[in-house]
């Protein structure tokens, strides 16, 4: 998995004070914290963490903690409820030797059968969480489409085989299925009523000719 590094600086003070000056002078507090590695709090200017957080893509964060490097995943972020700014990050601190969880990016290739047929294809998880050493990490999860004719679906636990390095959690979820559209649908439903109408037509000359 592609690594993104940024250099924060150390907080001398935790207090409300000092935290609402820094946001003030547009950088973000962060921690990053497990390992049973005491907790480490920094900063960094707003700017540093676009690359990691408005992006499709998932990264592993090489964090130079003023000459400290932490190899880390962005944990969880907080916005702004107003301005949407980015007001907090916790970081995981990564083990190389120790499994852990991390979300994916799923993308999609090839034509699908169902789509030549009329379908639509549905993305129901952009992203996929996994179980697994930092070193088997892929980019992106790559699912070929090409075989799925309308109705058909992959789901979590179709991954295994294609990707057998990694622990998928959730298994039952659907990530992407070719569906009827609404139109094909009625046009369908519209067939489906004339047969009907069709077949009480027939009904009803049979039973005057008797």
């Amino acid at each position: 998995m592609k690594t993104i590094d940024i250099k924060v600086t150390a907080r001398k003070d935790l207090g409300k004070k000092a935290t609402k000056a820094l946001r003030k002078e547009n950088n973000v507090p962060c921690v990053i914290y497990g390992q049973k590695h005491e907790n480490i709090h920094f900063y960094a200017h707003k700017n540093d963490f676009k690359g990691l957080v408005y992006t499709p893509n998932s990264y592993l964060v090489n964090l130079d903690i003023e000459g400290q490097k932490h190899l880390a995943k962005m944990q969880s972020i907080d916005f702004h409820p107003v301005t949407d700014e980015i007001i907090h990050i916790d970081f995981y601190k990564i083990d190389i030797a120790k499994k852990f969880k991390m979300e994916i990016p799923v993308r999609t290739e090839g034509f699908s059968k169902g789509i030549q047929a009329g379908g639509v294809l549905g993305i129901s998880r952009r992203k996929v969480f996994v179980k697994s050493l930092a070193e088997n990490l892929p980019d992106e999860l790559v699912l070929d489409i090409t075989d799925l004719g309308i109705g058909d679906a992959i789901r979590i636990s179709d991954l295994k085989e294609q990707f057998s390095e990694l622990e998928f959690l959730d298994p039952q979820s659907v990530v992407a299925a070719v569906n009827v559209t609404r139109l094909a649908k009625s046009m369908d439903d519209e067939e489906n009523e004339e047969l009907e109408e069709g077949e009480e037509g027939e009904e009803s000359t049979e039973e005057k000719s008797e």
